[in-house]
């Protein structure tokens, strides 16, 4: 009895260890016992797909900014000098980093997404098709300080940090590539460059210079067989980061880190005149299928200061205009969108064709490189001798500079360009300024400063001093020393264009300044050395005539 239990129990044995191993090998062959197929509940996720796809299939009509948009370079209207510059630097066969400066809604974006596709057309340029344009707008540019996130120059994510996946539970670093990767090979546009960051600026800097991102990660260890190749080819070589940066910017050269500017090529878009944000909104009126007037057409161009506010007042007049019925943009409509929006009327300065003794024109440039004509105003009487004053008024008196950790306070140089004015009238026509209180003042609310409205000012004093007003139409620009001399000065492109605006025909630069170019504008431009040959010009003087009308000999000290 005993045998026949020990051989059933041999038999089970034998059977239980074949039924196991059957399964087992079954399974390794992915033999799976065929179940009844489950009905899956969707997910949460599905549902939020499908109502993402929902939103995205619906959307309202294109905003009259984006169908103005220019599609080709030739369609930047106003920028044919910069467009051409920066179709030198983006489009040849070594292309530059570029910075490009100028106000708001003058067409800086838009030229900067177009010159990559103008680059990838030409044959002897190392763009091409491949090539991105990747965007970031540098003033909401985040950063972690222990370099967790940084997507303008890349990041490495350690495996202590939450998220870091299969990877990271390994121990394995991982580095994310930013956006200089991201555009290898094609353009990095980085708009509002002047705000971005100091640390991303440095950071930038060497990106820049290296054309690759290297990464560093207490983690890494080159031993650790657990890496991926490839993560220990980036910690070794660093991503590859050869790419072009365009920047654009609202500020000044002077507030640009010097260290970035000396390794880009620097464009200026000039402000739009007139006429080409009156362009600019006849194009938008028909975009929409309106008509505009000359006296609507110009109405808008004096309330916009760029092509972007001429672009919004045509929308919102044309909405008025489609609300009672009407095809055409009127003035008052125009004019009733300037006020609601409070759109302050861009006044343009003309130069008076009916001259005044003691006034004339002096030409200005602002810091986004913007002429201007401003009116200088002098009155000169006889006093005591010896026992004369100066007084200045609209303009920079004085002044506080910044010098290696120190503020130093000096005379303002609007200032001394009149007391120096002053000294040379002095020295070149024998009148003693002292026996005058001489009185300058620049109308109009906003101070002038800078060196370059000498001449102006020694001609407002002589026409002050004698009564005589000067040839009508007439600007002027250009330092005076104290000897007479009459030396160059910036910006002198800009304040022509303002001349010509205003309404110039004749303008007195600096010899130094002078170019062929300028030969082209539709004015007579007369380039000076000396305060007396401006004062030849300025009062019509030929040169074989020593006295102005009796008074002062203008050759006394020429020689």
């Amino acid at each position: 009895m005993e045998i026949a239990f020990w051989i059933l129990a041999q038999v089970l044995l034998c059977a239980g260890i074949y039924w196991f191993m059957a399964r087992r090998l079954n399974r390794a062959a992915g033999v799976a016992k065929k179940r009844p197929p489950v009905k899956v509940k969707p997910k949460e996720e599905d549902r939020e797909l499908r109502d993402l796809r929902a939103m995205r299939a619906r959307a309202l009509n294109v905003p009259l900014a984006e169908k103005t948009r220019p599609a080709r370079m030739e369609d930047i209207i106003g920028q044919e000098e910069g467009v051409r510059a920066l179709r030198a630097a983006m489009c040849g066969p070594n292309p530059q980093h570029v910075i490009i400066y100028g106000p708001p809604g003058i067409g800086k974006t838009c030229a900067a997404r177009l010159v990559l596709e103008e680059a990838k057309r030409r044959t002897d340029s190392p763009i091409d098709a491949a090539s991105q344009f990747v965007e970031i707008d540098a003033t909401c540019v985040r950063f972690d300080e222990r370099s967790i996130a940084d997507p303008l120059i890349g990041s490495v994510h350690d495996p202590i940090y939450q998220g870091a996946g299969v990877l990271g539970t390994q121990g394995v670093p991982q580095p994310k590539p930013g956006a200089v990767t991201r555009a290898h090979c094609g353009v990095l546009f980085l708009d509002e460059i002047g705000e971005l960051h100091p640390v991303q600026m440095n950071k930038l800097l060497k990106v820049l210079e290296d054309r690759r991102v290297f990464f560093d990660s207490a983690y890494y260890s080159p031993d650790n067989a657990a890496i991926p190749p490839y993560i220990h080819d980036i910690f070794r070589n660093g991503l590859p980061a050869d790419f072009r940066l365009v920047g654009a910017t609202t500020r000044s050269p002077e507030e640009l880190s010097p260290a970035l500017r000396s390794r880009c090529v620097e464009l200026f878009f000039r402000p739009l005149g007139q006429r080409e944000l009156m362009r600019i909104a006849s194009g938008a009126a028909e975009r929409i299928g309106l008509g505009m007037d000359e006296a609507a057409l110009a109405a808008c161009a004096q309330h916009s200061a760029s092509g972007r506010d001429a672009v919004n007042i045509v929308q919102l007049a044309g909405g008025a205009a489609m609300e009672e019925g009407r095809a055409r943009i009127l003035e008052s409509d125009v004019l009733w969108v300037a006020q609601v929006c409070h759109h302050a009327r861009r006044v343009v300065a003309r130069i008076s064709d009916i001259p005044r003794a003691g006034v004339c024109a002096g030409l200005a440039v602002s810091g986004m490189g913007q002429g201007a004509v401003i009116e200088i105003e002098c009155s000169a009487s006889r006093t005591s001798r010896g026992m004369g004053t100066l007084s200045l008024g609209g303009m920079v008196e004085e002044e506080e500079l910044e010098l290696r950790g120190r503020r130093l306070r000096r005379k303002g140089t609007a200032r001394v360009s009149a007391e120096t004015a002053c000294e040379a009238f002095f020295r070149r026509f024998n009148v003693d300024y002292r026996d005058y209180d001489i009185s300058f003042n620049v109308p109009g609310g906003i101070p002038m400063d800078g060196p370059s409205a000498g001449v102006a000012l020694c001609v407002a004093l002589m026409s002050a001093v004698t009564g005589r007003p000067p040839v009508p139409l007439i600007a002027l620009t250009g330092e005076v020393t104290s000897r007479g001399e009459v030396r160059p000065v910036g910006g002198v492109p800009d304040k022509l264009a303002a001349a010509v605006e205003a309404g110039a025909k004749l303008v007195v630069i600096p010899e130094a300044n002078y170019e062929e170019a300028f030969d082209s504008l539709p004015l007579r431009i007369v380039p000076v050395s000396d305060v007396v040959e401006a004062m030849r010009a300025a009062f019509g003087i030929p040169c074989g005539e020593e006295w102005l009308e009796g008074v002062i000999p203008l050759s006394a000290s020429e020689a």
